[in-house]
């Protein structure tokens, strides 16, 4: 598991810049005002209906639905792209993935581009990232050189985790790309390392991006390995009904998926009690999503890279440093990023391409209630979300793995979500909608367009 001949292929010897020195206990403060630290956690293809609030009778995620009922529940929110590098580079850039350029799997992030690590390090921040990436080529699964690392001081991580570990066997490389091995189970052995991270003694407050595979299954053997007897809770568990509905490999997979979600909350709740202990939960901002969901092989060949909600759908809250409320309204992932910086008082980039969410916890915003989804690898398409509709169109033409986007689509998906929340009738054909998709289709040009793309032709559904 150590990374001897991939470190050097994949670019070892780049060093870090952060040294990990760190003196005073205690909240920092600026001019008298304690200063708000930052910790995303950050989930890997987790569904939004695994968790309590969302309905989930199982009860996997008190730690989360606790955050969620105490701070700011983002009841409806996507991913910008139902797959893991382009996810993770909107959350890193607060751009789309055409814009940052990561619009699939296996495409670095570009060096140049503006970062959230960056701009908390500006404003004095310690920032730090822990365990996966996917950001960096996808033939370097260990190490990530230092110059790849989109800023980020503190380094110990895997740019492909999944092939650096296995449930009781991980791997990190910290900011020198020497490999660390722990044992215990993954997600257990990745969260002590954050509790270590946030424990220290530190005279500036920290940004920390914390990065699980969990529940992604382990792509070794396609399995999805929850912690020792943990898969036997859920045996006979609850079955969405999306999945109910349509042939997949849930059957086999739900119960371990189950288990590595409710193992997962169990760290999120030693990482919210070593806060406490600290004395710096409240001076805490804590972000919880997931990159994409999983729809177990029923939309396609495999988990994701789908428009339909158990792709696109993710768990999301924001607790801590006075984060009160509730969020009905349709978030996107691109909007996450500058909601962080407005949490911690800092202004954002006029590049970043979504908007603050902290307006609609009051609601004093009235903006459009809808949400741009781009598809990548297994189709080149793009997919409108409102609260009734999903809207979607592919480039039948263009090749998915090459091309970011087309000039021409043609629609392939209309659900009513009222009447089909599981999304099993498709009505793209349906004569007597015409005027719903004339409207759709308007609206997510308008979408595209503010995505910085060149507008493009929506051809009307073949028969």
């Amino acid at each position: 598991m150590a990374g001897g001949v991939a470190a050097r292929r994949c670019g070892a010897g780049f060093a870090g810049v952060f040294d990990g020195h760190v003196r005073n206990p205690g909240n920092p403060t600026r001019g008298g005002r304690a200063v708000k630290n930052v910790l995303v956690f950050f989930t890997d293809q987790q569904r939004w209906d695994t968790t309590g609030v969302h309905g989930n009778p199982l009860g996997l995620t008190p730690n989360f639905d606790r955050l969620a009922t105490r701070g700011v529940h983002v009841a409806n929110s996507f991913t910008c792209q139902p797959v893991c590098a382009p996810a993770r580079a909107t959350l890193q850039t607060g751009l789309y993935p055409n814009t940052n350029g990561v619009f699939r799997n296996g495409i670095p992030l570009d060096r140049e581009v503006p970062t959230l690590a960056r701009q908390f390090a500006e404003a004095g921040y310690e920032t730090g990232y822990i365990g996966k990436w996917h950001l960096y080529r996808d033939e370097c699964p260990g190490p990530v050189p230092a110059e790849h690392r989109a800023g980020y001081q503190y380094w110990l991580a895997a740019n492909l985790l999944e092939f650096t570990s296995d449930a009781y066997e991980t791997t990190l490389y910290d900011k020198e790309n020497q490999p660390h091995t722990y044992d215990g189970y993954r997600a257990d052995a990745i969260g002590s390392a954050a509790i270590d991270f946030v424990s220290r003694d530190r005279d500036n407050p920290f940004f920390l991006f914390l990065s699980f595979l969990e529940p992604h299954h382990q792509n070794s053997r396609d399995d999805y390995p929850a912690p020792e007897g943990y898969r036997e809770r859920y045996e006979d568990g609850w079955v969405p009904a999306d999945l109910a509905a349509l042939e997949g490999n849930w059957p086999e997979h739900l119960a371990g998926y189950y288990g590595m979600v409710r193992r997962l909350d169990e760290v999120l709740g030693r990482l919210v009690d070593a806060l406490a202990a600290r004395g710096i939960l409240d001076d805490t901002i804590i972000l919880f999503t997931s990159d994409h969901g999983c729809h177990f092989k029923t939309r396609n060949r495999e988990y994701k890279r789908s428009c339909h909600d158990a792709s696109i759908r993710v768990p999301t809250l924001l607790a801590g440093a006075g984060l009160h409320g509730r969020v009905e309204q349709l978030v996107s992932h691109i909007d996450l990023p500058p909601t962080l910086l407005a949490a911690a008082g800092l202004p954002t980039p006029s590049h970043m391409q979504g908007r603050s969410i902290l307006p609609f916890v009051d609601g004093s915003t009235t903006e459009p209630d809808d949400v741009l989804v781009q598809i990548s690898e297994s189709e080149t398409g793009r997919a409108l979300r409102t609260r009734r509709w999903k809207y979607g169109v592919t480039a039948p033409d263009a090749n998915p793995w090459d091309s970011p986007s087309a000039d021409a689509y043609v629609e392939t998906y209309l659900y009513d979500l009222e009447s089909d929340p599981n999304e099993l009738t498709n009505l793209v054909q349906e004569p007597i909608l015409a005027d719903v998709r004339q409207q759709l289709r308007a609206r997510l040009l308008e979408r595209i367009v503010e995505a910085g793309e060149v507008k493009p032709v929506i051809a009307a559904a073949r028969a």
